[in-house]
């Protein structure tokens, strides 16, 4: 249905290439919308960073009629739009099928994976949360919702599309997201919803690593991310899949530190957009909390069994990431030892501040404040000295 208010949304904050996607496809005669976290964003006043878009238009007929445009995917066929060095996914809509039709289905002809096309509503019923399937027409200047989403956005509540249960069996991940989004959004979690969370966190398990990772990085972007992990503590998540994390949370002590230094993530200038930066942050405050405060043993910390499977198995960090992680540890110690590089040779300096390391290193010496504010300044301006002025990495 269409919104009998008047759409309070940024628009002057939509792409303006999104917008010119969609009007390309409408003025082709297919029924455009932008959708998702896009318009959720926009209506209670968050910058989007991706525009989805969702169409009647099938994926070939999307490739066709719009510039630079690759059809991805088997399970999931949609469409890549490239400009720039920006990209925007184009899904046709979808619906959800049943078992029974997919049975009665003859081999030969059958959809393979998600590629059942539907509706504008069916699509929308099909989503996870109702704030996520609010369509926009942006032409036209009209909100679409089937679901209650716009009231849910209003009101500031997550609620499930369909049972909270069984859409978390379906895709145990949905749990993550729902938390993750509670905090992005400052949004309270539907009764039904937080108790089919907490009955389905087993559930957890089931899910394969490079999604759990994928989740752990956007956790990590939130504002306050040291709250949405103590809200998976409450929730018994962190026992499910972080049990290492869990350890950690069980000890008021330890719990505290880990908060402490992973709240500093900000205020040092960690790249959200850089997964090695953000997993970095987060490994030194977890082993902050877990080994102390003092000087850590290097090689036997390095050599932990029970840590490279945290880091391996429960958090999926990449063997490449751990491998920088660990030479910025490393360098930690050598940064606060200013004259010993004072003595050294140009070159040789040159080389240190070089270290594809060094920059990661000052950031986390700034995060458990193992550096005066001098000596911070003194690396940033060494920066500078071998980037011929250019902005340091701490900035």
């Amino acid at each position: 249905m269409n919104s009998p208010k008047k759409p309070q949304l940024h628009e002057d904050w939509i792409d303006p290439y999104a917008l010119r996607i969609v009007k390309n496809l409408q003025d082709s005669g297919f029924e455009t919308y932008l959708v998702g976290g896009c318009v959720r964003d926009l209506m209670v006043g968050i910058h989007p960073k991706d525009f989805d878009i969702a169409t009647s238009a099938h994926p070939n007929q999307v490739r066709k009629k719009v510039p630079n445009a690759y059809v991805i995917g088997r399970r999931f066929k949609l469409v890549l739009v490239k400009r720039g060095d920006q990209q925007f996914e184009v899904a046709t809509f979808r619906r959800n099928v049943s078992a029974e039709e997919q049975a009665a289905q003859p081999e030969e002809d059958a959809v393979e994976g998600d590629n059942y096309f539907g509706t504008v509503e069916e699509d929308a019923k099909r989503r996870d949360f109702t704030a996520n399937a609010v369509f926009y027409d942006p032409a036209n200047h009209k909100l679409i919702d089937f679901c209650g989403g716009i009231q849910d956005i209003e009101d500031r509540v997550l609620r499930m599309i369909g049972d909270p249960k069984e859409r978390f069996i379906e895709d145990p991940i949905r749990i993550l997201r729902a938390i993750r989004l509670s905090h992005k959004l400052h949004f309270s979690i539907e009764s039904t919803m937080r108790h089919a969370i907490a009955e389905c966190s087993p559930e957890l398990k089931k899910s394969v690593l490079p999604r759990r990772r994928e989740e752990w990085l956007k956790f990590m972007r939130l504002q306050e991310p040291h709250l949405a992990f103590m809200e998976l503590f409450d929730l018994h998540i962190l026992e499910q899949i972080l049990p290492g994390l869990h350890s950690v949370f069980m000890d008021p002590v330890k719990m505290e530190i880990f908060e402490l230094h992973v709240a500093r993530m900000n205020q040092v200038g960690i790249n959200k957009a850089d997964p090695l930066e953000l997993f970095a942050a987060f490994m030194f405050s977890f082993m902050k909390a877990q080994y102390g405060e003092d000087t850590w043993n290097h090689e036997a910390v390095h050599d932990d069994p029970k840590l490279a499977y945290f880091m391996r198995e429960e958090m999926g960090i990449f063997k490449q990431e751990a491998s920088v992680f660990f030479k910025a540890l490393h360098l930690m110690t050598s940064l606060r030892k200013i004259e010993n590089y004072a003595r050294k040779g140009e070159r040789r300096q040159m080389a240190f501040v070089a270290n594809e390391a060094f920059g990661l290193a000052l950031k986390l010496s700034m995060i458990d404040f193992s550096l005066s504010a001098p000596e911070v300044h003194y690396w940033v301006q060494q920066i500078e000295r071998f980037s011929g002025g250019k902005s340091s990495p701490t900035h």
